[in-house]
């Protein structure tokens, strides 16, 4: 959650992820970065794999978990299954794009070469309420 208040703080979604490794230690983090880099794809869980990558010396993040405040989207879900996440846990529902639950269920398509496990609706509540304020401000 203190990475998807950076977020706010530059007007962004305030959506953040961490990765952390087998032995509990963060090795990478981000938060949402569209509207300041003009990149689709410079989303929190974006941003926390390719550090943790960068950490381990390694694309394989096998053992490691992601936590993100909100369900990933397609993209990231894709990303996820990719770089060999262990676990994924987070926090609100995304209706209008997420790929886990809501709107898709991509680690139920059969063939994909990783699937990682799998726990959402952490401090929903508070993640979700996040989003609510932010937007209401934006209005």
């Amino acid at each position: 959650m203190q990475q998807a208040l950076l977020a706010w703080e530059l007007g962004e979604v305030p959506i953040g992820a961490v990765v952390v490794s087998e032995d509990g230690c963060v090795i990478g983090s981000g938060y949402n970065r569209r509207e300041t880099t003009d990149d689709a794809t410079a989303h929190a869980e974006m941003a926390a794999i390719r550090e943790a990558g960068r950490a381990k010396g390694d694309w394989r993040l096998s053992g490691c978990a992601l936590y993100v405040t909100v369900e990933p989207c397609l993209m990231c879900a894709g990303a996820i299954s990719q770089s060999r996440i262990s676990q994924v846990v987070y926090g609100a529902q995304n209706p209008k794009g997420g790929a886990i639950e809501s709107l898709f269920e991509m680690y139920g398509i059969k063939g994909l070469n990783h699937y990682p496990v799998v726990m959402g609706g952490i401090l929903a509540a508070k993640c979700g309420m996040m989003l609510r304020d932010f937007f209401r401000e934006q209005r």
